[in-house]
């Protein structure tokens, strides 16, 4: 698995913020974060993925340091791939997470 251990470190702060438990899953060759048995956010590589809500998903890639999320040659729908430059802060951090989880509640 390659995956950066800090950034997985910092998403367990960031969602133990909620009052609801996200289970862990290794996926994508790295480790995802689970809400309710959604997929939130999760790391691969030194990279952030982010499940965004389909009407998000525009505004979202034209943000610096986003990028869609492609493993085959085409990009995954209503995912994301945030580099470094994007989550430095727990703020910033943090919104990533929220926007995880606003996909997974779109999903319940």
């Amino acid at each position: 698995m390659a995956y950066s251990e800090e950034l997985v470190s910092r998403i367990r702060v960031a969602t133990a913020l909620f009052p609801e438990t996200f289970t862990e899953k290794k996926m994508f060759g790295g480790i995802a974060f689970l809400f309710q048995g959604k997929m939130t956010v999760g790391a691969i590589n030194d990279d952030l993925m982010v499940r965004v809500v389909g009407e998000k998903m525009e505004g979202t890639l034209q943000q610096q340091a986003v990028r869609p999320m492609d493993f085959t040659g085409k990009p995954m729908k209503e995912f994301v791939f945030v580099s470094k430059a994007g989550f430095n802060t727990e703020e910033q951090l943090q919104h990533w997470v929220e926007l995880g989880v606003e996909h997974a509640k779109s999903k319940l």
